[in-house]
């Protein structure tokens, strides 16, 4: 096999972004900062950002791109059922967000939307898990208060009348360690000082609903090249009340639970990606999955029938499917992602 027989720890991939952030992935990495245009780091990447072809984004580990090295052998990454069902593709995008300022409000394709606009598989439902170090006063803004017109919706974005399109949205705040799922096409903004672990589907697909102030073109760039009256279609324009949010927050009514291992997020984000919250203080085993870990808090250590590696906050790794089994020890805190679960219905979503 040539895919790594055991956890590969991944180095920084931080693709060059319009927007100022990053000081807290360089502190939760122990790097310098060195540039405020990196506000992002794509772990475990296959997916390139939208902006350029020149591969920006796509992880490498010993100079190899990820996703030639699955390719070779996918079953062996990515597991047998994963295959059948997606191919050689993970189907997982995971970043740390880090912005210094507030991002614009930009909104997301479903699938079936990609599929037939934009001949894509995958839109992007997404879910933020605010990381142990983000500012809990961090302002997200999720989802329109009321419903909105659609030639409402295209006056704000054409005028670029942003405070009113914001008057009209949620504030939302996330405490350390909470997450909040975002469906496709919903609007949202991410704001200053909040720090986020963001899985979500592999593209880097956006509506994005404003730029004036900002160095983006968007009447050129925001509308994924259909023009915003066809673009503006896939944006969710329903009322997100007290009560639809929460539920965004929620944890799954039928969370396993097991020493050291909590499953997260909804149920029906299982479509679209997974994760686990595990505590190597338990001395928990994981089954054997394709998955990509990263270390919030502590220290400890991954073991698989290949070996035993140390772990430390700031670490991420890659753990291919072919590792095994992955027991845990020490006294870490580790977010486990994963990939779509490969029997889980998109109607259930």
């Amino acid at each position: 096999m040539t895919s790594p027989p055991s956890p590969t720890p991944l180095a920084p991939n931080q693709p060059h972004r319009f927007y100022r952030g990053g000081r807290a992935i360089a502190a939760f990495r122990g790097l310098p900062h060195a540039d405020d245009r990196l506000p992002e780091d794509w772990i475990g990447s296959t997916t390139p950002t939208g902006l350029d072809s020149t591969g920006l984004g796509l992880t490498r580990i010993d100079g190899r791109l990820l996703g030639e090295m699955i390719a070779e052998d996918p079953a062996a990454f990515l597991g047998a059922d994963h295959v059948a069902r997606y191919g050689a593709d993970p189907a997982l995008l995971v970043k740390l967000l880090a912005p210094d300022e507030r991002l614009l409000v930009h909104a997301h394709p479903s699938r079936a939307f990609a599929a037939e606009h934009l001949g894509q598989p995958f839109g992007k439902t997404e879910v933020w898990f605010a990381m142990p170090q983000s500012d809990p006063n961090a302002v997200l803004h999720v989802g329109f208060t009321s419903e909105i017109a659609a030639a409402q919706l295209l006056e704000w974005v054409s005028e670029q009348q942003i405070d009113e399109m914001l008057a009209h949205m949620n504030e939302v705040r996330l405490e350390p360690g909470q997450h909040l799922y975002v469906p496709e096409g919903v609007p949202h903004s991410i704001g200053a000082g909040a720090f986020i672990c963001e899985l979500q589907e592999p593209t880097d697909t956006s509506v994005i609903l404003e730029w004036e102030g900002h160095d983006f073109d968007g009447r050129r760039d925001g509308h994924m090249g259909l023009g915003f009256e066809r673009a503006l279609e896939c944006v969710d324009r329903s009322a997100w009340d007290a009560r639809r949010l929460a539920d965004l927050r929620s944890d799954r009514s039928d969370a396993e639970v097991q020493a050291g291992v909590r499953t997260m997020f909804p149920a029906r984000a299982d479509a679209f990606f997974r994760g686990q919250m595990v505590d190597t203080a338990s001395a928990a085993t994981l089954a054997a999955a394709f998955s990509l870990l990263v270390v919030l808090e502590g220290e400890g250590a991954i073991s698989t029938a290949s070996g035993t590696l140390p772990v430390a906050a700031g670490d991420t790794y890659l753990v291919p499917y072919a590792a095994g089994a992955v027991d845990v020890s020490g006294n870490a805190r580790i977010l486990r992602c994963m990939p779509p679960d490969p029997h889980a219905s998109e109607a259930a979503a």
